[in-house]
């Protein structure tokens, strides 16, 4: 240091000097800061969450009916738009119109297979009897090896087209001597009345509707013993989860929260996803049922999503679909395991679970 004072004459011109630098870090602190603020802002609350869902009996529909998000997520927009079939959603997620939806793992698994940007930080179902195989009774058909010849609706790369191609492989029938046509839900419904169709493998509420005058084959919780587990899981793009990771675990809280208001609360749970499906309390809790809910404690664990330093199972299960699915000529390559493994967000249930 100098022992040098300035003269009265340079200590103004450096005074004014000194100020003049201390102004503009002043100002360049304040124009970081206000870009900080601004990026901390972004990155905690989208002014959007745009979520896909589907007309399925489970927690989704819950959160949705209760208003949980846009009580949880004031400050963004919650869109909900209804798809019908995993597929669907797929397509809305390449082309950027969706955030957060619901998809099969069947579904899943090819969009995983074919680069699709997303991860799985949750499990809203694991399909038992909720998804089957049912024959018409007028059709003749009395068992999987009778649909040889006959006309079979199932909504394509749905987890129903996964377990009805399992199914005939299972029964030793060749698909292709069997007249598989690719409807949604609704339509399976409408060319079932009209008598268009002998038999569907396909999910509620419209399965429920099909069996009154139909009997039942095989269903997905048949196949789950046989190793063809199958389950509707979310999905999030990569991008929003790791811009808005605050947001999915709120997003995934609710869920879970769905998941134990339904256990402890069954009327009240299915009065909700009745009054999302425009059935009765009673038909919703049915079919919710037919159906395996698990928590985030359950979901972290082994047989599941796992946590990050020990991937569940799920991503052997959606590499084993895929393998499947290769056989089918639905993808042309089947990624290694790391890749299924990596693409199970697990950390958003491992916090949640307390892990």
């Amino acid at each position: 240091m100098s022992d040098k004072s300035p003269t009265p004459r340079h200590r103004g011109r450096t005074t004014l000097a000194l100020l003049a630098v201390a102004l503009t870090a002043t100002l360049v602190a304040a124009t970081l800061a206000g870009c900080g603020s601004s990026k901390k802002s972004s990155s905690s609350a989208p002014s959007e969450l745009r979520i896909a869902y589907q007309l399925i009996p489970n927690g989704d529909l819950i959160v949705k009916d209760q208003g949980w998000l846009e009580k949880a997520l004031p400050n963004t927009k919650i869109k909900w738009t209804q798809f019908a079939s995993g597929g669907d959603v797929n397509t809305a997620v390449i082309a950027g119109s969706v955030d957060i939806g619901l998809a099969g793992s069947s579904p899943v698994a090819k969009g995983i297979s074919l680069g699709t940007k997303y991860q799985v930080p949750w499990i809203f179902d694991v399909i038992g009897t909720a998804e089957s195989l049912v024959a018409k009774n007028s059709s003749g058909v009395k068992s999987i090896k009778d649909l040889v010849g006959k006309k079979v609706a199932t909504p394509f790369g749905s987890t129903s087209h996964y377990s009805l191609l399992a199914a005939l492989q299972g029964a030793g029938v060749d698909p292709a001597k069997v007249k598989i046509i690719d409807l949604e839900p609704q339509d399976i419904l409408a060319a079932w009345q009209r008598g268009d169709i002998d038999a569907a493998y396909v999910w509620n509420p419209t399965l429920a509707s099909i069996e009154k005058n139909g009997t039942v084959l095989i269903t997905s919780a048949d196949l789950a013993k046989r190793g063809k587990l199958t389950a509707d899981l979310a999905v999030v793009t990569t991008a929003f989860a790791t811009k808005y990771p605050d947001v999915v675990q709120t997003w995934v809280k609710q869920e879970s929260r769905a998941v134990q208001f339904f256990r402890d609360n069954p009327s009240e749970a299915s009065a909700a996803i009745g009054r999302q499906l425009n059935i009765s309390p009673a038909d919703a809790l049915s079919q919710a049922k037919q159906l395996i809910f698990l928590n985030a404690s359950e979901q972290s664990g082994a047989k599941y999503l796992g946590t990050p330093s020990a991937p569940g199972a799920l991503a052997g299960n959606l590499e084993s679909a895929a393998e499947f699915l290769k056989q089918q000529g639905q993808v042309d390559t089947v990624p290694s395991l790391t890749t299924f493994q990596a693409a199970l967000a697990n950390q958003f249930v491992a916090k949640a679970a307390g892990k």
